[in-house]
């Protein structure tokens, strides 16, 4: 006889676009092992916005640390430099938390540490690649290279204070234009909002160091394309992902936000929830 499960307490810390549908997809599609208790956002209004959308005011909290305490498990949608300090407070809350804004923590070794200790567990979904399985299959036998070339549409790097610094001018491109070629470290830095993925085939390879990126502006593409390849003593492994950009988002893949969703399914059947 199956023993009954109670629902995991969510919170959601970051009611921009991705928050939000995450949100309004626990409460369509995993609403059986989920519920949304808690939404913060350094803006109000959008957690009130997303609160109207779900259907209680209640839902709004004053603080992180209220949220975090009102929650079994948090999810991080707010991709700042409070993401680790974020990740640190709900690990020691003993809760579990799930990561979207994977870049925030390449270099947040500790991390992993205190992810060890502590009673909660350090979530992250696969992002907008595929291929994450097999990556960490390969380097058991060890990696020799790997690179990731990521194109997107001018429009996805709209603020970012790297491009701004660049002698190009995004409204003016008519070809495809390399926008940064380097380690996976400068390049979480420097696009913070577009490369998660970046640093979730870095954690795959095992050493981020083995790790290129090139990032490419294209006026003609109206999809985000990630290609990744991989060498190593196992062979060579080849993936292109070509992703409809988020309709709330331009910076932010679809399937990034999917991933989430689909990381919650797989939590929720691998893990006994209740007693």
């Amino acid at each position: 006889m199956k023993r009954s499960r109670a629902k995991q307490k969510l919170g959601i810390i970051g009611c921009g676009a991705i928050g939000s549908r995450i949100a309004l997809s626990i409460k369509k599609e995993l609403k059986g092992a989920f519920t949304v208790t808690g939404l913060y956002d350094i803006d109000q209004e959008r957690s009130l916005s997303l609160s109207r959308k779900i259907g209680s005011l209640r839902l709004v909290k004053r603080t992180a640390e209220e949220l975090i305490a009102s929650s079994d498990m948090v999810i991080e949608c707010v991709n700042t430099d409070a993401t680790a300090e974020l990740v640190v407070k709900t690990l020691k809350a003993g809760k579990n938390i799930l990561v979207m804004s994977v870049g925030r923590l390449l270099e947040q070794g500790s991390l992993f540490l205190l992810a060890e200790k502590s009673e909660g567990t350090l979530l992250f979904p696969s992002g907008a690649i595929g291929g994450l399985d097999a990556i960490k299959a390969a380097r058991l036998a060890g990696v020799s290279s790997a690179t990731l070339t990521t194109t997107k549409s001018p429009k996805g790097f709209i603020g970012n204070q790297y491009v701004m610094d660049l002698p190009v001018k995004l409204d003016k491109l008519t070809r495809a234009t390399v926008l940064f070629n380097g380690t996976v470290f400068d390049a979480v830095k420097a696009f913070p909002q577009n490369i998660n993925v970046a640093a979730s085939l870095a954690l795959a390879v095992g050493d981020a160091r083995k790790l290129k990126v090139c990032i490419i502006a294209d006026p003609k593409v109206n999809v985000n394309t990630h290609e990744i390849c991989i060498k190593g003593a196992f062979g060579s492994l080849s993936v292109k992902v070509e992703n409809k950009v988020c309709p709330d988002n331009p910076k932010t893949s679809y399937l990034a936000v999917l991933s989430a969703i689909q990381t919650l399914k797989q939590y929720a059947s691998n893990v006994k929830i209740g007693t």
